[in-house]
């Protein structure tokens, strides 16, 4: 049975008047990488014999990049890859990896199969689709030009604070993993008047639950 996994109720909620009767779990893992980290392992110490796949959803900032080939307010991203995004040394213009002696894996694939299969689903609904690197941040970018900087160093589509943190869980109980996630906001200088976050988890929470229905 697929997991379905968001970080807040507020994301969740819309799922569940979406699928229905559907046959999913469900579970709120929390807000940002120690607790959603924390407590999905928790919970699949518990499940694991249940789960056969899990699958995240959510909001998600999107970065600027080249028109036409960027998401915008509202539109739906599936992730390729997660990367520990302010995992390392920060500068104020950059961003440097820790020294590779130390081993430190940042990057987590997504299961192919399901990311194409869940990709397919929300397009044949008439959806379309970005796909590309999701950077997990534990602080959330509050200016454009630290946007710029992740965008640029991990050729990111748009950041989130809980996906490389679920993809290592998933990996540790070797799980396939597959992340979506609506475009709620830019990663601008911050300015929440500008953020249409109950639509978009409205549309995150109604076409996770299409793609679960169907998977």
């Amino acid at each position: 049975m697929i997991l379905a996994v968001a970080a807040t109720e507020f994301e969740m909620d819309p799922y569940l008047r979406a699928v229905g009767d559907a046959s999913s779990k469900t579970f709120v893992c929390g807000i940002g990488v120690l607790e959603s980290c924390l407590n999905l392992t928790r919970y699949l110490e518990k499940h694991l014999g249940d789960i056969s796949a899990v699958f995240n959803f959510g909001v998600a900032g999107a970065y600027f990049g080249t028109p036409d080939k960027s998401p915008v307010l509202l539109d739906i991203c599936m992730a390729r890859k997660e990367i520990f995004g302010d995992l390392g040394i920060c500068y104020p213009r950059r961003l440097d990896d820790l020294g590779d002696e130390l081993k430190l894996k940042k990057n987590f694939q997504m299961d192919d199969n399901l990311t194409a299969r869940a990709t397919e689903i929300i397009k044949a609904n008439g959806v379309p689709v970005f796909s590309g690197n999701f950077v997990t941040v534990s602080c959330v970018s509050g200016t454009r030009e630290r946007g710029e900087i992740l965008r640029r160093k991990y050729d990111g589509l748009c950041e989130n604070m809980e996906g490389a943190a679920i993809a290592r869980v998933c990996e540790e109980f070797s799980l396939p993993f597959v992340e979506m996630r609506c475009i709620s906001n830019y990663v601008e200088d911050r300015d929440p008047t500008n953020w249409r976050l109950n639509e978009a988890c409205e549309r995150a929470g109604q076409l996770a639950a299409l793609v679960v229905k169907k998977l």
